[in-house]
C-alpha cells in the first residue's frame, strides 16, 4: 500500500486504500530529498535577511517604543539591569555619545527581559546606534521565514508548501517592519512559533514510537525543547502564556487521538495519567523554569532595587505594593536565592497592576481594536518626515506638491485579507473534516489574537497580531495546497488550481513592491503615498 501524495492535501490519493494507523504515522516529509528542501529554504532566508539589513539604519532615529528597549538593553549590558537614565539621552546617543547618561537608580521596567537581552546582543557586537539595536531583530527576522518553511513542511509533508509559506512571511509588510524595529514583538512571534514547531514535532515523534509498539514514552524530546521556547516567549512578553495554554490542550487531544488510533484501551484513561503528567511537566514546568531564569539579572540585581526604590514611585501603577524585601535583613545562601524570588514575585503583582489598571486610563492616536487586526484596519505609523520641498533631499514632486518619508507597521493587504478567508476554511476543514492539520493554524491564531479581545479598554496595537502571522499563513498555505491536490493526480481541477494558487503568489510579490517605499522610509512623492494609502483609516 502506498502513503499518500507528499504535496497533496487530501487524506489519501485518487483510488488508493485508507491508510492504516502506522502509516498515518509515517512521517511524509522524510520522502523528498532533505538536502534541497534545505537549500531553498536557506536561499530564501538569505532573501530575507537582504530585505531586512538593507539601511537598517534608516530612519536614524527612535522610532517608536525603540527609545524605551534600546536603551534598557544597553542598561543591562553594561549595568545588568535596567537604570533610569537622564532627560535628553535620545538626542545624545544619536549623537554618537552613549556613556554617562544612565543614572544609578534601577527603572521599573514592564516586561520581561529576553527580548532585551536579544537586542543587547546586536548592541554589544555593532554599538548603540540605529543599526546596532536593530540587527538582532533582523537576524530574528529572517530566521522566522527558515523556521516557517520547515514548520509548514512538517505539518503538510511538502518541500514546495514549505517554502510558499516562508515566501509568504518574507512578504508580509508587519513582518519586515518589526524584523527593522527593535521592539520585542518579532522575538515573541519567533519563540511561539518554534515552541509549536517542537509541539508538532513531538505529535509525529510520538505517533511514530506507538506505531513502533511503545506504550508510553518517558522522555520527550520535542516537547522538551517546545518547553524551553515557550519559556522564552513568556520571557519575552506574558501573552505568550495564552498559545501556551492552548496548545497543551490541543497536545492533550491529540495523545488521545493517537492512542485511540492504535488500539489502545482506555485511551482517554492513559492520555491524561499516563502521557498527561509527562506532557505537563516537559511544556508546562520547563517552560516555567525556564522563565524564572531568564530573569537572573533582575535577581542578582534585585538588591539595588531595594535600597534605591521606594514605594512611592509604584503607586502610580497598582497599590503601591511592598514588593521589595527592603524591610527584611539581608539574607546569605539559599535564603538569598529565595529571598530574590520573593521579591521578583511581588514585582509581578506590581508589574501586572501596571498593565491592568494604568494603561487603562491612557490613549494613543495609533490604538485600535483588535477585532479589526486581521483586517488591517489600523497600521501604525512608526515614523515620518512630511513636507519635503522639491529640489530638496532629492525631492522630485512637481510645483506646489511635496514629498515624505515614513515607515508604515502595515501587513500585505493580501496576505491578511486572504489568510482571513482561508482561516475560515480551515475551521470547516478542521471541525468539519477532523484534519488536524488546519487544527494547528485556527488554534495558533484563536489563541494569539483572541485574548486581546478582553484587553480593548486599553490602548493596543495592531503590530501585536505578528504573533497571529505564521497560523494565519499556515492556514492559507494549506488553503492554497488544498486548490493544488495531490502532487500525483493529472486533471483539469489541479491545473486551475496550480493557476490560480500561483497567480495569488504573483499579485502577493507585486503587493510588496508596492508598499515597499512606505515600509522602509523610502523618499516618495506626496501623490505617490495617496496611491498606497487606500482607506483613510490608514491615515
Amino acid at each position: 500500500m502506498s502513503a499518500p501524495a507528499a504535496a497533496g492535501l487530501s487524506r489519501t490519493a485518487a483510488g488508493s486504500e485508507v491508510p492504516s494507523a502506522q502509516e498515518r504515522a509515517r512521517p511524509r516529509w522524510r520522502s523528498e530529498d532533505p538536502l534541497i528542501g534545505w537549500t531553498l529554504a536557506l536561499a530564501l532566508t538569505g532573501l530575507a535577511f537582504f530585505l531586512r539589513w538593507w539601511k537598517l539604519g534608516t530612519p536614524h532615529q527612535f522610532s517608536f517604543d525603540e527609545t524605551y528597549y534600546a536603551k534598557d538593553a544597553w542598561s543591562m549590558l553594561n549595568h545588568g539591569y535596567v537604570r533610569t537614565y537622564v532627560e535628553d539621552a535620545d538626542k545624545t546617543i544619536l549623537n554618537g555619545s552613549p556613556t554617562g547618561l544612565w543614572q544609578d537608580d534601577p527603572s521599573m521596567v514592564v516586561h520581561p527581559e529576553v527580548g532585551k537581552w536579544i537586542i543587547a546582543l546586536g548592541e554589544k557586537a555593532f554599538g548603540m546606534d540605529p543599526f546596532g539595536w536593530r540587527i538582532a531583530a533582523a537576524v530574528v527576522g529572517s530566521l522566522m521565514v527558515l523556521l516557517m518553511c520547515r514548520f509548514v513542511r512538517r505539518v503538510t509533508g511538502s518541500t514546495a508548501l514549505g517554502l510558499v509559506g516562508g515566501l509568504l512571511l518574507a512578504l508580509d509588510g508587519l513582518q519586515l517592519v518589526l524584523s527593522r524595529l527593535a521592539l520585542l514583538d518579532i522575538f515573541l512571534a519567533f519563540f511561539i512559533l518554534l515552541g509549536v514547531h517542537c509541539v508538532v514535532a513531538d505529535r509525529q515523534w510520538f505517533r511514530a514510537r506507538l506505531a513502533q509498539g511503545a506504550t508510553r514514552a518517558l522522555l520527550r524530546p520535542w516537547l522538551l525543547a517546545a518547553g524551553v521556547s515557550f519559556g522564552l516567549a513568556v520571557g519575552t512578553k506574558w501573552t505568550a502564556l495564552f498559545p501556551l495554554a492552548a496548545f497543551g490542550l490541543l497536545l492533550t487531544a491529540w495523545n488521545y487521538g493517537a492512542r485511540r488510533s492504535f488500539g489502545h484501551p482506555n485511551a482517554v484513561v492513559k492520555a491524561l495519567l499516563v502521557d498527561g503528567p509527562i506532557a505537563f511537566v516537559s511544556l508546562v514546568m520547563v517552560a516555567f523554569v525556564v522563565y524564572v531564569s531568564t530573569w537572573t539579572g533582575w535577581m542578582m540585581n534585585a538588591g539595588e532595587y531595594e535600597e534605591t526604590l521606594s514605594d512611592t514611585q509604584y503607586t502610580t501603577y497598582g497599590d503601591g505594593l511592598a514588593w521589595s524585601t527592603a524591610s527584611e535583613p539581608d539574607a546569605s545562601g539559599a535564603g538569598e536565592v529565595w529571598q530574590s524570588l520573593r521579591s521578583l514575585a511581588n514585582y509581578h503583582q506590581d508589574v501586572y497592576a501596571f498593565h491592568s489598571h494604568f494603561l487603562n486610563d491612557s490613549t494613543h492616536v495609533y490604538a485600535s481594536k483588535p477585532g479589526g487586526w486581521l483586517l488591517m484596519s489600523r497600521p501604525v505609523g512608526v515614523d515620518a518626515q512630511l513636507d519635503i520641498r522639491p529640489g530638496t533631499m532629492g525631492c522630485e514632486a512637481p510645483a506646489g506638491s511635496t514629498c515624505l518619508r515614513q515607515v508604515l507597521l502595515l501587513g500585505n493587504p493580501l496576505i491578511w485579507w486572504a489568510g482571513s478567508v482561508a482561516l475560515a476554511f480551515g475551521v470547516v476543514r478542521w471541525l468539519g473534516g477532523r484534519d488536524w492539520r488546519f487544527g494547528v493554524g485556527v488554534v495558533g491564531v484563536a489563541s494569539t489574537w483572541l485574548p486581546w479581545l478582553l484587553y480593548d479598554d486599553r490602548p493596543i496595537f495592531i503590530f501585536y497580531a505578528i504573533a497571529c502571522l505564521p497560523f494565519l499563513v499556515l492556514a492559507l498555505t494549506l488553503a492554497l495546497g488544498s486548490m493544488v491536490g495531490p502532487t500525483d493526480v493529472v486533471s483539469p481541477r489541479r491545473t486551475t488550481g496550480v493557476v490560480i494558487a500561483g497567480s495569488y503568489v504573483v499579485l502577493v510579490v507585486l503587493a510588496f513592491a508596492w508598499f515597499w517605499p512606505v515600509w522602509t522610509d523610502q523618499l516618495i512623492t506626496h501623490s505617490e503615498w495617496l496611491q498606497r494609502i487606500w482607506f483613510t483609516r490608514w491615515i
